[in-house]
């Protein structure tokens, strides 16, 4: 992995959220984002499902401070890849896994974290050098299947996605997870209709809270 590539995922996994951002309305995206960092959440992926996603990812990308890494969501092309990247995302997420999304970011210097579901598909990912695995939809998994796949796989680096709340984010760290990727349990539609980012902002102090307290071992009470 090269040096800039291993600067962004070590900054991903040290923030250890995700932010899954699909919205229906780009021109709140700002707005979003801003509260999404105020909380602490620095990792914010907008999806291409969002209306004019890569003008969003490129006013994101050329107006936020520098330590919030913008990056782009359902990627599943070596063409959007290169679109987004151009854009100013600083890293690719994808629901599936396509080697040539992987080969279209690493020719560009971009890490790139496709999504997989079964270990073949992780494997296969991780040896076609994917910087994170996305493990997606990880309601069906839970983290118990983390615990089992990093017993012969502990190389990989597994970012779950689907289904990741507040109350269940510090269970997929402890069980090996290196970040979590969070959507409407974080980014909530009703709060953002609601012009709440207040609530966004708190989700989000409470995602990276339960990701530290996970790390250093605090216990869950209740």
């Amino acid at each position: 992995m090269s040096t800039a590539r291993a600067a962004i995922v070590r900054a991903i996994e040290a923030t250890g959220v995700v932010a899954v951002v699909r919205l229906d309305d780009a021109r709140v995206g700002r707005a979003v984002a801003e509260a999404l960092s105020a909380g602490g959440v620095k990792a914010i992926e907008v999806t291409m499902t969002v209306p004019n996603a890569i003008e969003l990812i490129a006013e994101l990308s050329a107006s936020l401070p520098p330590d919030v890494i913008v990056g782009a969501g359902t990627v599943v092309d070596a063409g959007t890849a290169r679109a987004v990247i151009g854009a100013g995302a600083r890293f690719v997420v994808g629901p599936v896994f396509r080697p040539a999304v992987i080969a279209a970011c690493h020719e560009l210097d971009v890490p790139a974290m496709p999504g997989c579901f079964s270990p073949s598909e992780i494997l296969s990912a991780w040896e076609a050098g994917a910087d994170v695995v996305k493990v997606f939809p990880a309601t069906a998994l839970g983290p118990g299947f983390f615990k089992d796949i990093r017993g012969p796989l502990p190389q990989v680096r597994l970012m779950p996605t689907g289904g990741v709340t507040r109350a269940n984010a510090g269970e997929w760290i402890r069980a090996g997870a290196v970040a979590v990727g969070a959507g409407t349990a974080l980014v909530d539609p009703t709060a953002i209709a609601e012009g709440r980012f207040d609530v966004i902002r708190e989700y989000a102090a409470q995602f990276i809270q339960a990701v530290r307290d996970a790390r250093l071992g605090v216990s869950v009470k209740g």
